[in-house]
């Protein structure tokens, strides 16, 4: 089934894109978008939680996390006139946060689910914006 993002790339005036670009594209996309909610989610349960103050630093690693996801699903989803260096600035950018707000709630997994969830979000983003930086040109 093709998603709203993949479709959107297929009908894109800038022209076809190579279709093992296009999945890979369209999966960091989803990916980050997937992160950026479970990040927002998991800091709001993390507020919610009775040892609020031995989670300071999920909340924080996972807004940041939100923020980046959703900056990368934006910067990627802009097709005309790319710039590749910011392009692949800010898949680095959003594959470290990813990684450390994976650590970060990984720490908690155990005690909570929502932070276990999150971790689980973040993986797969870090590892879909690592398969996008893999590609010759960060597509586009």
């Amino acid at each position: 089934m093709e998603t709203a993002v993949r479709g959107m790339l297929n009908i894109h005036p800038v022209g076809p894109i190579a279709p093992a670009d296009a999945d890979a594209l369209s999966r960091c996309v989803e990916r980050c978008m997937a992160c950026a909610q479970a990040s927002t989610a998991c800091a709001d349960a993390c507020l919610a939680e009775s040892e609020i103050r031995s989670l300071a630093a999920a909340v924080r690693t996972d807004l940041d996390c939100a923020d980046l996801c959703t900056a990368t699903a934006a910067v990627l989803t802009r097709l005309t006139v790319r710039n590749g260096d910011v392009v692949r600035s800010v898949l680095v950018a959003c594959r470290t946060v990813c990684a450390a707000c994976a650590d970060e709630c990984e720490r908690h997994g155990d005690r909570h689910e929502h932070c276990r969830i999150c971790a689980e979000a973040c993986r797969d983003c870090e590892q879909a914006c690592a398969e996008l930086l893999e590609l010759p040109e960060p597509v586009g």
